[in-house]
Formats: C-alpha cells, structure tokens, sequence
C-alpha cells in the first residue's frame, strides 16, 4: 500500500483546488491507499512566513511530505504561477527533501493561457528540491467543472478522464519503483 501526501496549495477555503483534493482524496482511498491531506491555508501563517522550523504544525506537515512515496500537488494558477502561500510551504522542505518522491502536479485556473505554468513553474520547484520523478500534470480550466465546498462535478467528461490517467501513471510508476507498494 503506498503512502501519497495530497497539497492543496490554495489560500482560500472553499477552493477548487480543495474540491480537486478532496475527490483524489476520495478516489484513492477507494483504491487501498493510504492518503494524508495538506491544506496549507490551514498551517500557521506566521510560521510559513518567517520559516519557523521550530513549529509543530509546520513539523507534522513536513514530516507526511517525508514519510509518502508520492505527492500529488495542487494549487490555483496566479500570475502564472502557483500560489504564494504554497511556495513559503515549499520553501520548509530541506534540500533534497523531494528525493524518491513522485511528484503529480496539478493545477487549476480561469485561462488556457496558463497551461504551461506545470511546466515553467511547478517543475522546476519540485526539480531544485529532489524529485527525478515529476509526472505530467494535468490542467484543470475552471469552465470544465464546478465544485461547492469539497464537492466536484466535471462538466466535461474528458477532464474526468485525464485525471483518471494520471491518477493510473502515478500508481503504476510507484508500483515500477516499489513493486510490493
């Protein structure tokens, strides 16, 4: 049974990307896996600023991010990039603390003009701490679904499917890696 760290990288609540979370959140614990939650609009906010490693919020967090084989992270799309609030978190994770780890990234936003933002900005974050093993994401477009609180409906079904991918290329490349998780 593998271990996977959902992060929700948005600083509101309700979000899409909550409602993104909670239904990968839903869809692998259905499957046998063993899911922990990040939501970091919920970690203290003073302690994400002035990098408290002494925090034991900060600490519980970090050490789920140590303890999973694969992170799924998601957040919202500003300025072409992920949210500030997600980067202080990150910013926590030691050198070379995304080592071993694969890494889902996802994100959702109000344009197509963002897509590339997986590429030229999420990447290369989890790239400079470690991770070899970057997958590729999937783009939500806020038109192609709703959501109320952590609630999600697609509105188009192949947005659903690309998801599913996803979702089925990270199990498989944690089973090439580990093959008894």
């Amino acid at each position: 049974m593998s271990n996977i760290v959902i992060i929700s990288g948005s600083p509101t609540q309700p979000s899409r990307s909550y409602a993104i979370a909670s239904y990968l959140n839903k869809l692998l614990s259905t499957q046998g896996h063993q899911i922990e939650q990040i939501n970091v609009r919920d970690l203290p906010p003073e302690d994400l600023i002035y990098a408290n490693f002494n925090s034991p919020a900060v600490n519980q967090a970090l050490e789920k991010v140590k303890q999973a084989h694969a992170l799924i992270v998601i957040s919202p799309v500003y300025k072409a990039s992920y949210t500030g609030v997600l980067k202080t978190f990150f910013d926590l994770i030691p050198e070379k603390g995304l080592a071993e780890k694969v890494i889902l990234p996802i994100a959702n936003g109000g344009s197509i003009a963002h897509l590339l933002s997986l590429e030229y900005s999420f990447k290369p974050l989890f790239s400079i701490l470690g991770s070899q093993e970057i997958l590729s994401g999937v783009y939500l477009l806020e038109s192609q679904f709703s959501y109320k609180e952590n609630e999600l409906t697609f509105i188009e079904s192949e947005l659903e499917k690309r998801i599913q991918t996803a979702i089925e290329n990270l199990l498989a490349k944690l089973k090439e890696i580990e093959p008894s998780l």
